[in-house]
């Protein structure tokens, strides 16, 4: 994928979009509906013509790294679905 096309895109950007590429969604069957602001739609489908990455493994990427990084998330479900059973 050539991504630079009339400037030189720095290299920080380039190491984000490779991670994205070779990001490993398994072949998922679960199906969520998004409702995004229409700047945002409109951002992720121009970011698919420039750079081939479909928007269901962009979100996928994102998803999984927030989560990843705020590991926290996880316990604050977990404490909740407690409560509920108690």
């Amino acid at each position: 994928m050539n991504w630079n096309r009339k400037k030189q895109t720095p290299a920080k950007h380039l190491l984000l979009l490779e991670q994205i590429l070779g990001f490993s969604a398994p072949d998922e069957k679960v199906m969520v509906h998004v409702r995004l602001p229409p700047n945002t739609a409109m951002l992720l489908k121009q970011f698919k013509l420039a750079t081939g990455i479909e928007m269901q493994q962009l979100l996928h990427f994102a998803i999984d790294e927030f989560i990843r990084l705020h590991p926290e998330l996880k316990t604050i479900v977990k404490q909740f679905l407690q409560e509920l059973n108690e």
